[in-house]
């Protein structure tokens, strides 16, 4: 069979897709980009905000509409989409011929084989770990997932009751499966969970992303470590110092907080409050000088007054985050916050959202100016070839969702070579550099 994978949604998504891919190629399927070609096309979907399941929901009957006019034998939906409205989507789309649900990506290849119409196991299963992967991102960088689900349970987030408690991978098949990355030329591995400063509890009984960091720095080939999702509360002294003393491990940290009105995070269900956010910051910032802080925030939660807000643009203009999103509330079916009192207008949503990201644009901007003079060590993402411009990352920028930096250079670089950068101006979010010797 040829068969064409879309995936949607988050990066721990695309981790799941890329097994899918590995499994399907061991198998001895085709995979192809062509849709036209394809006799099998699999959408791994995502259900986590409104806007992704109609994207997800769009996506379905587009590929849906390939049974009519080209090759297509059989439409198999996957992930998160599924594993909330299995019933709903096999009657109200009836284009699909199979589903399987968010955990069970493991059974794409029974799928594909299968007359019956749904593969879904409890939402607590957890494949075997599975060496079969085909990255997709580029040539030197790959998303690692090293846990599944969530115990958190946010008023807001539906993810508990589609992917389940938390579960942690193995660390001996993580240090496999990472061996085998760097195997393969992968350079930087981004961790990612729902929330990977929990990592180890459910195995070992203790925290164990700390001695992960560790054993993962060891494998030769892989050069950045970089994590994603640890949540406030969970950073320990410990994390702390294996960052430190990790040179492999970025000095970057993504810590989603979602908002600085105290208020506001206790009806959110969060695990901290606004002094104990800006005393991890604190700590952070006097142990690791120069880490860089990603952070998102949700403006128009349910019941956020103008004092709340207001809170939160002098939190914002304190905190100094290098790097910010922020996301409008979105009313999601099934969880506590959707039926709460005094749920709030999508335009005022929208306009707190666009207040704070001015706020942040001019914090960014002058951090980016700030770093002209210094001198980077950088990683070469591409090459704008009708420009001879080189792209690459500082250890500031996470893939996907930070800046880059720009290099003219007469040299010869590949994708995943690291050099040496001299900053001599800013674009805004992103940087212009030149190599020095």
């Amino acid at each position: 069979m040829k068969v064409l994978l879309i995936s949607l949604g988050c990066d721990k998504n695309l981790v799941d897709s890329e097994v899918m891919l590995g499994l399907l190629n061991k198998a001895g399927h085709q995979l192809t980009n062509d849709e036209t070609e394809a006799d099998v096309v699999v959408v791994n979907t995502c259900a986590f905000i409104s806007d992704a399941k109609e994207e997800s929901i769009n996506t379905i009957i587009e590929m849906g509409e390939l049974k009519k006019t080209g090759k297509l034998k059989k439409l198999i939906v996957a992930g998160c989409l599924s594993q909330r409205y299995k019933d709903e989507i096999m009657k109200e789309l009836p284009e699909i011929d199979v589903i399987i649900g968010a955990t069970n990506y493991d059974k794409i290849v029974e799928a594909i084989g299968t007359d019956e119409e749904s593969i879904i196991d409890d939402i607590n299963y957890t494949p075997r770990p599975i060496a079969e992967r085909i990255v997709t991102t580029n040539a030197s960088m790959a998303y690692f997932k090293i846990a599944e689900g969530c115990n958190k349970l946010c008023t807001y987030c539906i993810i508990p009751h589609i992917r389940g408690r938390y579960r942690s991978m193995p660390m001996d098949s993580l240090i496999a499966s990472a061996e085998k990355l760097a195997s393969d030329g992968i350079k930087e591995l981004v961790l990612v969970a729902q929330e990977t400063t929990l990592y180890g509890v459910d195995l070992y009984g203790e925290k164990k992303l700390p001695e992960l960091l560790t054993k993962l720095s060891e494998i030769e080939g892989i050069e950045w470590i970089r994590l994603l999702y640890c949540y406030p509360e969970e950073i320990t002294d410990e994390l702390i110092d294996a960052i430190k003393r990790n040179p492999k491990v970025c000095n970057y940290l993504d810590m989603p907080i979602q908002h600085g009105a105290d208020d506001v995070l206790r009806r959110m269900g969060r695990w901290t409050n606004r002094e104990q956010i800006e005393n991890t910051v604190s700590k952070l910032r006097k142990e690791i000088p120069d880490i860089v802080l990603r952070t998102t925030l949700i403006t128009g939660f349910p019941g956020e007054t103008e004092e709340d807000f207001e809170q939160l643009k002098e939190f914002v203009e304190k905190m100094q985050f290098d790097r910010l999103g922020v996301f409008t509330y979105s009313r999601e079916e099934d969880t506590p916050a959707a039926e709460m009192d005094e749920q709030i207008e999508e335009e005022i949503k929208a306009s707190r959202r666009d207040e704070i990201m001015q706020i942040q644009q001019d914090i960014a901007f002058d951090k980016s100016n700030s770093r002209v003079g210094e001198i980077y060590e950088v990683m070469i993402e591409g090459k704008l070839p009708d420009e001879g411009v080189y792209i690459a990352r500082t250890y500031m920028d996470a893939p996907d969702v930070d800046g880059y930096v720009f290099i003219q250079s007469d040299y010869n670089l590949d994708s995943g070579d690291f050099v040496k950068v001299e900053i001599t101006r800013s674009d805004e979010y992103d940087l212009i550099g030149e190599i020095i010797d």
